[in-house]
């Protein structure tokens, strides 16, 4: 199996809800790290897994949506807890339905909030 993997930075701002945190529970900010790996058993004619390019700026522009928000205040999270857990999923869904290439058979996400926690998310495909 091939992987590629392209890795973008930002900072957003949350607070926790439903459970006594202490600080956590006040809105602060974090440096995420978001890192997109696409896994698949064939390249295309030119031997690439995937277009890095392409990913780049599909990442970039998803990214840019979170960058400087509170994540609490957007439609997406409505409801939830914003934890690393459920963001790390909304990523790799937004992402997984823009990447066209047919020999994709997994994405996962990886998103960091700090450099010692992350969790991540796969879609099989």
């Amino acid at each position: 199996m091939y992987s590629v993997a392209v890795k973008r930075d930002f900072i957003a701002q949350h607070f926790l809800i439903g459970g006594d945190w202490g600080a956590e529970n006040q809105r602060h900010a974090h440096h995420y790290q978001v890192e997109l790996v696409l896994e698949g058993s064939s390249l295309d004619q030119h031997g690439y897994l995937v277009d890095i390019v392409e990913i780049e700026s599909g990442l970039q522009a998803l990214v840019d949506g979170y960058r400087d928000k509170t994540l609490n205040e957007l439609p997406e999270f409505a409801g939830l807890n914003p934890s690393i857990e459920h963001f790390s999923r909304i990523l790799c869904e937004s992402l997984s339905v823009k990447i066209t290439a047919g020999n994709i058979r997994r994405v996962t996400v990886r998103l960091w909030e700090n450099e010692i926690a992350w969790a991540s998310f796969c879609l099989d495909r």
